[in-house]
């Protein structure tokens, strides 16, 4: 569990965007090191750590899932080479 920290931060300028620039021991505390997730919530903006490379694929295969869209795109074909040539060991 987290201490819960309140503080303000400016918007700064960077090129023609804008951003925040947010404290070493709160990345740190957060194991926030070079992504993010941003959620537009009704009351502001939830910024939260990246939990991995593949972090959001179940959620997204359950939604496949739920649509009947998750059958395999490429159909499974036998070639020349695989009846003769191919040989498991």
């Amino acid at each position: 569990m987290y201490n819960v920290i309140t503080m303000k931060a400016k918007i700064i300028a960077i090129g023609n965007s804008k951003g925040l620039r947010l404290p070493k021991v709160l990345l740190e505390q957060l194991g926030i090191e070079e992504e993010v997730s941003l959620e537009i919530s009704n009351n502001g903006l939830l910024i939260r750590a990246v939990g991995g490379v593949r972090f959001d694929w179940a959620q997204a295969f359950m939604e496949m899932a739920r649509k009947n869209d998750d059958g395999l795109l490429d159909l499974s074909s036998s070639s020349q080479w695989d009846d003769k040539e191919w040989e498991w060991r």
